[in-house]
């Protein structure tokens, strides 16, 4: 009799796990063997966790391991299990948060795809330039190859080509936005705090995430102090405050993302109006004339 063996899955995708995650933990289940029955559909990093809560070891530390879309979650559960925090809960909220940053994403990328279409479009114009001479009936390879003003504008359109590209590159990196999930910083501080660890005991925390996990956004960390400060000098609960914070830099990214592509439409003219078009003129425009004026001839 043959046995057919099950093949290993792919890898999970992370929000789908932790969502179906926190369904298993409320639904009664530790954390080993609900990290167990979706190793079974989710891949090797649930696999790994499941065996790391088997034997005791530090879920995070597996989770931190798996790389990029596993480190906030990784953060969520060391501080949520240090603190005592709720799993279910905790990880039914943060699977929100980082639902709401995907959409985010995925919004902002489709607003840069237009502009990012069009400069690549754009790009290849000058380009087209040499095969629409050659269509028109003019040597325009030679002209580009043997006349020596040609050979000029052949190098002068090829660096331009080149700075463009340069150019617009840079312009479409900065207009992507941060990877770090918007406000995660205050959903941590507001996992600590909901367990009923002290304010100093959640910096700590949190602070040791930053030092290991995908925290950079040092404008959440001043804003996650200063609703604490606000929180102590009012007399109440930290938390929720927190929250709204997390939901403020989410919906403050989606704004700036949306505006950062707009500005890329506008910011990409540059390079088109420099580099683009000159380069054009040099490589489909100038050849024509000279070889024009080097056959004594007309261009009509």
């Amino acid at each position: 009799m043959l046995l057919h063996r099950r093949a290993r899955p792919a890898a999970a995708d992370p929000l789908d796990t932790v969502l179906r995650l926190a369904v298993l933990l409320s639904a009664g289940l530790n954390a080993a063997p609900a990290w167990r029955h979706l190793a079974e559909d989710a891949g090797p990093v649930a696999h790994d966790a499941a065996a790391a809560a088997a034997a005791g070891d530090d879920v995070a530390v597996v989770l931190r391991n798996a790389g990029e879309g596993w480190l906030d979650i990784a953060a969520v559960w060391a501080v949520a299990t240090s603190v005592g925090a709720p799993l279910a809960d905790t990880l039914r909220e943060v699977g929100t948060s980082l639902r709401e940053a995907r959409d985010i994403a995925d919004d902002v990328k489709v607003a840069l795809t237009e502009p990012l279409a069009t400069a690549r479009l754009l790009a290849a114009l000058p380009l087209a330039g040499v095969p629409l001479g050659v269509f028109l009936g003019f040597d325009t390879m030679r002209v580009l190859t043997v006349d020596p003003l040609g050979r000029l504008c052949l190098g002068a359109g090829v660096v331009l080509i080149i700075v463009a590209r340069i150019w617009s590159r840079r312009l479409a990196r900065r207009a992507q936005p941060p990877t770090a999930v918007p406000g995660m910083t205050a959903e941590l501080f507001a996992v600590a705090l909901s367990a009923g660890a002290s304010m100093e005991r959640a910096r700590v925390l949190v602070a040791a995430e930053r030092r290991v996990g995908p925290l950079p956004d040092d404008e959440g960390l001043l804003r996650a102090e200063a609703t604490l400060d606000l929180s102590v000098r009012a007399g109440v609960p930290a938390g929720e405050l927190l929250r709204g914070d997390a939901w403020l830099a989410r919906r403050t990214a989606r704004t700036e993302g949306r505006e950062a592509a707009a500005r890329l439409s506008t910011r990409l003219l540059l390079p088109l109006g420099v580099c683009t078009l000159p380069a054009f003129l040099l490589l489909a425009v100038a050849p024509l004339m000279i070889g024009v004026l080097r056959s004594g001839g007309s261009p009509f």
